[in-house]
């Protein structure tokens, strides 16, 4: 690692190295890769059903070994028409989201192994009691994302114990650091990563990294000591839902890589920053996938998620 000379953030060090993609078990099954929990979905004003089933694909092409909607029951089976790999639990959520809703997803949350929260989530009346159970699931490595990111701005008292991943959107990291008496310049790009790391600073209470994935052109990750910057920029990927499949991305690679309370140690071990940064840099390799055969425009997102098995071997092989 090396040192970044940042005003207040000194001792930021730099990770120079990616980790190694853990090997994939020859007589592993599918609970072996573990299961994501992807919670979202909108009906109103606009049906959004896109994020979470890009979510949830993205965690299976990542390696995951079994994916989770946790949907509005209105359009649960539309998901699993998109997503037929995965199973749904159809949550009561219209205008509102009622308690039930909450105490389904927490209960489904005990056989998830990683969860996803905010693609297409919208803002019904009730959501933030959503949020905020999912972000104090401490005994789960969580990803919040999207509009889970505007309901934690809006509680700006809040810290978090980790592993706890954040995939702010420059827009979503000004809301966020303007709750909590952030002043950065999140769009000068040598202080991107004090912005992530003043952040990941900030919503951590212990116990567990919060990490910040600052999206953008160089996504930048921190957990408030290291960070770490890909060097891929690509305008292809410019396009909507390739961050519902970042999400899921990192989501997939938590559930397969991340300890396991009650589990036997893996070897080697991974934490949710260095988790971060590899999922940062896969879903950057699937767009030089896509790329590589189409060029600099006219991507889908669900192309994306379809490229991350290739880009995940384009990884293991140059490791």
């Amino acid at each position: 690692m090396t040192s970044l000379d940042l005003e207040g953030l000194e001792d930021l060090e730099e990770l120079d190295t990616l980790p190694a993609i853990p090997p994939r078990p020859s007589d592993g099954h599918k609970g072996t890769f573990g299961t994501t929990l992807v919670i979202g979905g909108a009906t109103t004003p606009r049906r959004m059903l896109g994020g979470p089933c890009l979510a949830a694909r993205a965690a299976l092409r990542s390696g995951g070994g079994l994916a989770v909607l946790a949907v509005p029951e209105s359009i649960a089976t539309a998901a699993l028409t998109l997503l037929p790999e995965a199973t749904a639990v159809p949550l009561p959520i219209d205008v509102d989201c009622s308690a039930s809703a909450v105490e389904l997803v927490q209960d489904a949350a005990i056989g998830a192994h990683s969860v996803v929260c905010g693609p297409g989530l919208g803002r019904p009346g009730g959501i933030d009691r959503m949020v905020t159970m999912v972000a104090d699931l401490e005994d789960r490595p969580r990803v919040l994302d999207a509009d889970a990111l505007n309901s934690i701005a809006a509680t700006p008292a809040r810290t978090f114990h980790g592993p706890l991943i954040l995939t702010p959107h420059p827009g979503e990291w000004n809301r966020l650091a303007r709750s909590l008496g952030i002043v950065e310049n999140v769009m000068d790009d040598q202080r991107r990563p004090a912005a992530a790391a003043a952040l990941a600073r900030r919503l951590d209470a212990g116990g567990g990294p919060v990490v910040v994935v600052l999206k953008g052109d160089r996504t930048v990750v921190s957990d408030g000591r290291r960070f770490w910057r890909s060097n891929i920029a690509n305008a292809a990927m410019a396009t909507g839902g390739t961050g519902d499949v970042l999400a899921g991305t990192l989501g997939g690679l938590l559930a397969q890589f991340h300890p396991r309370a009650g589990a036997p140690a893996r070897s080697p071990a991974l934490d949710a920053f260095e988790i971060a940064c590899l999922g940062v840099a896969m879903h950057a390799e699937a767009g030089q996938v896509w790329s590589d055969l189409h060029g600099e425009a006219g991507m889908l997102a669900h192309e994306l998620a379809d490229a991350l098995p290739r880009a995940r071997q384009r990884m293991i092989d140059r490791s």
